[in-house]
């Protein structure tokens, strides 16, 4: 029902990445910076949790789901209303700066408050495609930096949302000649809970949500 990684760059080839959208990725001061919801810029590894602007039924933010076939690895779903999931920290193309910036390319990454059953990492990648559902998921065990080919599936963007805040779009540019996808990110139901997508859609919005204590602090005070 579902396709290995490799498979991932088999349907790719249908696709196609210029040049010129490599420039546009990298990151750059020249690109607006990403803010949470204090108005401060977003800052590459410090925590922070991505919540569903849009209440009630919208649901909460996003954390690593279990779906029951295939538990390992995680994937990205949604939390139920109410609750802020589980904080993320974001890695720039551009290593040398410390904001997150619209449209340029970064890697996503779970910092779990507990410890987990599964052995891979918890860097988000696009993989998994549900022939039953037509979806790309999103889901984990993803590489961070060392962009080129091998990496094309563990690169994201954030983009501008509109009034309600911003969305996710998997559109990477780390490879100038390599074919890729370029999609929004929406919701999508497995049959089990809800998970992130590719769309062809308008994208989900969400808000970023500055963690008031790291996940390693929270950790010592569950332990002790």
């Amino acid at each position: 029902m579902k396709t290995t990684t490799a498979s991932v760059f088999l349907l790719f080839i249908i696709f196609s990445v210029t040049p010129s959208s490599f420039l546009f990725g990298v990151a750059n001061a020249t690109n607006e910076p990403v803010l949470d919801t204090d108005g401060n810029e977003v800052q590459t590894g410090t925590e922070y949790y991505v919540v569903s602007a849009i209440w009630g039924a919208g649901g909460g933010g996003l954390a690593l789901g279990w779906p029951s076939e295939n538990p390992c690895p995680e994937v990205v779903a949604q939390s139920r209303s109410g609750d802020d999931g589980i904080p993320v920290i974001f890695s720039n193309l551009d290593s040398n700066d410390g904001v997150v910036r619209l449209s340029s390319d970064i890697n996503i990454e779970f910092i779990p408050l507990r410890p987990r059953l599964c052995p891979t990492t918890t860097v988000w990648k696009v993989d998994d495609y549900d022939h039953s559902a037509g979806k790309w998921w999103v889901i984990t065990d993803g590489v961070t930096g060392n962009p080129g080919a091998n990496t094309l599936t563990s690169w994201f963007r954030i983009e501008k949302g509109g009034a309600l805040g911003y969305k996710l779009k998997y559109c990477p540019a780390v490879c100038g000649t390599c074919p890729a996808l370029c999609n929004e990110i929406e919701r999508g139901f497995d049959g089990e809970m809800v998970r992130l997508a590719l769309s062809t859609g308008n994208g989900w919005p969400f808000i970023f949500k500055k963690v008031g204590k790291s996940a390693m602090e929270i950790q010592q005070v569950v332990h002790n």
